[in-house]
């Protein structure tokens, strides 16, 4: 399955559109993760506890459209729009969508 952001597929020609797919996965914080994040995980003010978990996020959402686009007997997914965003009352939780459209290839 090739898998692009892209509108096409380079010396490939769309054949069909198969339609839109689309992934989400949420990903909750916890409010120790949080503290032990801030105090040993950060180096340059980066932190890798959060970056495996959106890392996890949007591989699972990605997933998602590969198995959607299976579904509708496509081969590729063009024009993959990847967003984040923080959802939740107190936005303790983070929303990684992801959508394309699932194309069949000549």
């Amino acid at each position: 399955m090739i898998l692009t952001t892209t509108p096409t597929v380079e010396g490939k020609t769309i054949r069909d559109y198969c339609g839109l797919v689309t992934g989400e996965a949420i990903i909750g914080t916890n409010v120790f993760r949080d503290f032990f994040a801030n105090v040993r995980d950060i180096v340059g003010g980066r932190s890798a506890a959060y970056e495996r978990e959106l890392k996890k996020a949007r591989e699972l959402a990605i997933d998602e459209i590969e198995a959607a686009a299976r579904d509708l007997g496509a081969d590729a997914v063009v024009g993959i729009d990847l967003d984040y965003e923080v959802v939740g009352p107190d936005g303790s939780m983070m929303m990684v969508s992801v959508n394309g459209t699932a194309v069949t290839l000549g």
